[in-house]
């Protein structure tokens, strides 16, 4: 994950400063964004209820003091069916190359299975010799010996006993157990240089930041229509007005998100304008891309490649 050479062991500080990247795994829909959103204390990845909301690997930073976690948020690593799922699992899984530490998420509320399994799997065979944070999220309503079955089955996986793995029950939504976890994770890093400037949060630009909160304010809005068919990436910037461009993969599926009188676009541009920069009007358009999430070329021009 690093890059430029060997890092430099000693930052010249009156103590050395202490860094690293931690990659936040787990299979789709146990909280890996809403987490590393409470752990970074800001919003630095979009979340919604729908599984499969991450698509693409972004940092959030996590900072101490004299310590810096980059942690890599990563999409949900599942069983693919088309080309996009497949980049998801790719770039899940390159997260897993050269960290520093590993944050496996698992939910609390849902059970964990065999889908959990395959990610500790990856876990184990990617990222030997690293500490492994294993964060039981959603603990939100669960009784004490629920949680205690959920972390006795991860413990199958992520022995606890061989000093390797750290549990950690937490709620990232209430921040529960969060603190700790935080604490845990920068107290585990190896001497190494700041990566990113004091204050910085995501690694984001503000161009991919805007096509997210596009993205995301569409699932809000349409709800459980159209999840997956939808991607948006900023297509033009001139003379203030950035424009988003929404693809879908079918005709029908266009006037579903303009909507009636084009209301969805108008509800979503509502949203989102507030939070851009003063001075920047946003444009929304909307087109048809026929099978985009199938098609390897069409995601390499979008950027999932």
């Amino acid at each position: 994950m690093s890059a430029g050479g060997p890092r430099p062991r000693d930052s010249g500080n009156a103590y050395p400063y202490r860094s690293g990247f931690i990659a936040v795994v787990g299979r789709p829909g146990v909280g890996k964004s809403t987490l590393v959103n409470a752990l970074v204390g800001t919003k630095t990845s979009i979340t919604s209820p729908h599984p499969g909301t991450t698509r693409r690997s972004a940092f959030g930073v996590l900072e101490g003091e004299c310590q810096q976690a980059v942690l890599v948020d990563t999409p949900g690593i599942h069983r693919p069916v088309t080309a996009l799922g497949r980049e998801m699992n790719r770039s899940a899984q390159a997260a897993l190359d050269d960290v520093d530490g590993v944050l496996m998420v698992v939910d609390a509320a849902g059970g964990i299975g065999t889908g959990d399994a395959h990610v500790a799997r990856e876990v184990e065979t990617k990222a030997q010799g690293v500490p492994v944070f294993l964060a039981c999220n959603k603990i939100d309503n669960q009784r004490p010996q629920s949680i205690m079955a959920v972390l006795s089955r991860a413990a199958e996986w992520l022995p606890i006993d061989q000093g390797r793995a750290e549990y950690f029950p937490i709620s990232a939504r209430t921040g529960a157990g969060v603190g700790d976890l935080a604490r845990a994770i920068l107290a585990s890093l190896p001497e190494g240089p700041p990566y990113f400037q004091p204050g910085t949060r995501t690694s984001r630009t503000e161009e991919e930041w805007i096509a997210e909160l596009v993205r995301e304010q569409l699932l809000v809005v349409m709800r459980d229509e159209l999840p997956h068919s939808i991607s948006c990436h900023v297509s033009d910037v001139e003379d203030g007005v950035v424009t988003c461009t929404i693809l879908v993969e079918r005709s029908s599926q266009r006037q579903i998100v303009i909507g009636k009188g084009g209301q969805v676009l108008k509800r979503v541009r509502e949203r989102v304008q507030p939070t851009l920069p003063a001075g920047t009007r946003l444009a929304l358009r909307v087109e048809v891309e026929p099978n985009w999430q199938r098609r390897p070329t069409v995601l390499e021009r979008l950027g999932y490649r």
